[in-house]
């Protein structure tokens, strides 16, 4: 197969001729007809994932139709349109046991703990506990930005964040993970006030929902736009001023969400605790979402309440995935860039 490879963290990604992944036993390999370019590739490209193994392949977010079943597996066939969580659950661990996959024991996770999505094929552990049906009217790229960003986004906002409509949401960052929190707290009626640096990024946020948008401001101006701070604030960039800020600017027995990154390699970021004890806030973290709760993600896309699809601004093919993944040095378009990788028959 063709695929995105790294021989040395830093270096630019080539894309080479490998071979092709073999099912294991109780998974599956999907060919993979479109997989988002993401900031967490971007990360570990740069060295700061532990778990990555040289020569590597990156990329988590894919969707596209299995090609190939292993041994023990039931109920999936060749040809069936699937995605899968980006956080590969074991299925017996005493997380999963009890229906949090998101945080299984001993997970696996493609372009990290192993070869990832861009690449014609990937391979899916433990397909029993980690695939979800791709409907046949849900077109393969908006269902790849399922496996990350969206799905991911949808359960810090409704799951941990407990968002209730009239609420004031703050969300810190619209890149990807930013952008479809906004959509997905002003469908539950929420009022959303996106936050970021770069003009382009809010305009896709006001076009997403938001209610307000804030370039770069003081946590005070956070707190009289949304009456006195956010019942809610979602850190979907992963950075220290980012923290301090959703932390500082919440209203009294207020939220925290964290989602985006804050690899050890840049330090451990500091908390403004005396306000967390002072006005009891919660600080909440959220890590992907388990494949059995897209039940209740899908209906939502499908009755038109969501659309991931408005998030997706450009499409790239395989050979143009180094250059672009690179390009994440620095600032980059607003919106979710979707590789195409010349799968078979597609």
């Amino acid at each position: 197969m063709r695929a995105v490879i790294y021989d040395r963290f830093g270096d630019l990604p080539e894309v080479r001729t490998v071979p092709d992944p073999e099912p294991p036993p109780g998974g599956v390999v999907v060919a993979v007809h479109a997989t988002g370019l993401c900031r967490s590739d971007w990360h570990g490209w740069r060295g700061h994932d532990p778990d990555i193994q040289l020569p590597h392949v990156p990329g988590h977010e894919f969707a596209g139709v299995i090609a190939g079943v292993g041994a023990g597996v039931s109920d999936w066939q060749v040809g069936d349109r699937v995605t899968a969580p980006f956080i590969l659950a074991c299925g017996t661990c005493p997380a999963c046991q009890a229906g949090d996959q998101q945080v299984c024991h001993r997970q696996l996770q493609p372009g990290f703990t192993h070869w990832g999505s861009f690449a014609e094929y990937v391979t899916v552990p433990h397909a029993m506990t980690n695939l979800v049906r791709v409907p046949d009217d849900l077109d393969f790229a908006t269902a790849a930005i399922l496996g990350c960003r969206f799905a991911t986004s949808f359960r810090a906002v409704v799951a941990q964040g407990r968002v209730r409509a009239g609420e004031w949401v703050a969300v810190h960052g619209c890149g990807g993970v930013g952008l479809s929190a906004v959509m997905i707290a002003a469908a539950a009626g929420a009022q959303v006030v996106a936050i970021d640096v770069s003009d382009s990024a809010l305009a896709l946020a006001a076009r997403s929902g938001a209610t307000t948008t804030l370039l770069a401001p003081s946590v005070a101006a956070i707190r009289t736009a949304t009456s006195g701070g956010p019942h809610l604030s979602i850190d979907a960039l992963g950075s220290q001023s980012t923290l301090t800020a959703s932390v500082e600017s919440l209203r009294r027995r207020g939220r925290h969400v964290q989602v985006g990154l804050l690899p050890a390699v840049s330090g451990r970021p500091t908390v403004p605790m005396e306000l967390v004890v002072a006005h009891e806030l919660e600080l909440l973290g959220s890590h992907g979402m388990q494949a059995h709760a897209y039940a209740d993600l899908l209906p939502l896309i499908a009755a038109g309440k969501l659309r991931p699809s408005d998030l997706i601004t450009g499409e790239i093919t395989l050979e143009d995935a180094p250059a672009a993944m690179a390009a994440m040095d620095g600032p980059v378009p607003p919106g979710v860039t979707i590789i195409r990788p010349p799968t078979p028959g597609r």
